[in-house]
């Protein structure tokens, strides 16, 4: 992005299509996922093991269940309020909040940290 305004940063993120949210859907690795993948970030999927780092919820562990890229949140099995009817609301909470502790595997994943191990080898 080209601009400083915070203006137009912030209308860049809010109209941005759907497809390109998951590049900013990134949360930080743990400590030993971030030494043996040798990077900072992965963008979360469904499955993923999260930490709650920040706020209400800090050092609730879970799975994710949904990823809503319209809202910038994620839903974990783990992290649920009980509504006045009795009946259990998975709380949204913000990707910023969450550090990522296990990954779920599969082959496209597995593309994915590969291409970022190679542009970081051409890097530096």
């Amino acid at each position: 992005m080209k601009t400083k305004s915070p203006r137009k940063q912030r209308k860049a993120i809010y109209t941005m299509p759907l497809h390109m949210r998951n590049k900013k859907m990134t949360a930080r690795l743990s400590p030993d996922l971030a030494s043996e993948y040798e990077m900072r970030n992965l963008p979360v999927r469904e499955g993923d093991t999260v930490l709650v780092v920040t706020g209400s919820f800090k050092d609730t562990e879970g799975k994710v269940i949904e990823v809503d890229r319209k809202r910038f949140r994620v839903l974990i099995k783990e992290v649920a309020i009980e509504k006045a009817d009795g009946s259990e609301y998975n709380f949204p909470i913000a990707i910023s909040r969450v550090m990522i502790t296990k990954l779920e595997k599969d082959k496209w994943r597995d593309k994915i940290i590969a291409r970022k191990a190679e542009t970081q080898e051409e890097e530096g």
